[in-house]
């Protein structure tokens, strides 16, 4: 059997490629195919792949501007060659899924979230857009928008990482998506003894993330803040201004430091809303509480009052008390206990349910006559176990 992964971009090493080394663990002998790849910085798991790029990595920075190409991204995707193979697994978040599948092939897609640029999240990342892109979106998007919900018609099972995601897969594509959460390495954090007087804010530093209200909240309430994560140049710069003296920015940090000041928190500060969200597992898998955004993934990992705080309002006066409340009842949250909790998103059980979908979706194409999820058959899109109406 040939089996084909397609990714996005591979630029660097976050939580949708965290899902292609599980992947890559599962097949190994699979090929990689992707939009544009830095070897420099994949990991060797990946990168002893053979890896096909499209046309967009033959343009001078498109490794590091790929974001820019996106009007381009559809006919890169539609370019790469996937004839031969017998499972395709596509992990979409920028477009992956847009390949167009050979027909005998079994095409499952773990999607970590619908393009938020385009749906959900379009006005706000046009409000936050340069000038070029203020301009040029209006007019894309919508073309954008219609490639994107008519190639997810060549997916034959739609994987979500969260419930939230699944939603979103429902709204926008009218598909239904079985849940699996993405893989953490719980056993690669543990709890120590020695916690300090410090919060956490780990994470790339974007607008959606928030990072801002934990800035803001901190620098009012006197207590120290450690934020983790690197950025573009005016979002550090906008963050360091509205700064405190409690407040202390490491940047990019190497694995070692990340997972010593998870372990060495009183809490990780989570104000963003974010589709799943595995920094908060790492936290837990640390011992160690987490205050979140009760929004998005974070209702779906993390349980108030026992292994963290939710606050409702992703305001600085609702961050200020979820970490008043937090401190009233912090001796009585338990490291093992959230440790423990933690386990529920662990790498094995990630390949195990993985497993199971995709050989439901292999067994489904070698049966004659079998239903083949992804058809259309007016006036039904037949979308895995039921046909939900058009109209």
């Amino acid at each position: 059997m040939r089996v084909a992964i397609v990714h996005y971009w591979l630029v660097s090493m976050r939580g949708g490629e965290k899902v292609v080394e599980a992947l890559c663990d599962m097949y190994p002998e699979a090929d990689i195919f992707t939009l544009v790849c830095d070897e420099n910085k994949i990991s060797d798991k990946i990168r002893r792949h053979k890896i096909t790029t499209s046309f967009l990595q033959r343009i001078p920075g498109a490794t590091r501007y790929y974001q820019s190409l996106l009007p381009l991204m559809p006919f890169a995707l539609e370019s790469l060659d996937l004839r031969g193979y017998d499972l395709i697994i596509s992990s979409e978040s920028g477009p992956a899924k847009g390949i167009i599948p050979p027909p005998h092939a079994a095409h499952v897609c773990y999607c970590h979230s619908p393009m938020r640029y385009l749906w959900d999240h379009y006005h706000s990342y046009r409000d936050n857009a340069g000038l070029a892109a203020r301009i040029t979106m209006p007019v894309l998007a919508p073309l954008l928008r219609s490639w994107d919900a008519n190639s997810s018609l060549r997916v034959d099972r739609f994987v979500a990482n969260s419930h939230h995601v699944a939603g979103r897969i429902r709204k926008y594509y009218r598909r239904s998506a079985t849940v699996v959460p993405p893989p953490v390495s719980v056993e690669d954090f543990a709890p120590v003894a020695g916690v300090e007087d410090f919060y956490l804010c780990a994470g790339q530093i974007v607008p959606y993330k928030r990072i801002d209200l934990a800035v803001r909240a901190f620098s009012k309430m006197g207590r120290k803040l450690v934020v983790i994560g690197e950025g573009a140049k005016g979002d550090m710069e906008a963050l360091k201004r509205i700064a405190g003296p409690s407040v202390t920015f490491m940047g990019r940090t190497a694995f070692p430091v990340l997972k010593a000041n998870l372990a060495r928190c009183r809490a990780l500060i989570f104000p963003g809303e974010e589709d799943f969200g595995i920094v908060p597992v790492e936290a837990m898998a640390s011992g160690r509480p987490v205050i979140a955004y009760g929004r998005g993934g974070a209702l779906e990992t993390v349980v108030h009052g026992q292994t963290g705080i939710l606050f409702d309002d992703q305001s600085v006066e609702a961050l200020i008390e979820a970490v008043e409340t937090f401190e009233q009842q912090e001796r009585g949250f338990r490291a093992e206990a959230i440790r423990m909790h933690a386990a529920r998103f662990s790498l094995a059980k990630f390949r195990t349910s993985m497993q199971k979908i995709i050989d439901d979706e292999l067994a489904a194409k070698r049966v004659p006559g079998a239903r083949e999820p992804g058809m259309v058959a007016a006036p039904y899109l037949y979308n895995d176990d039921r046909p939900v109406p058009l109209h």
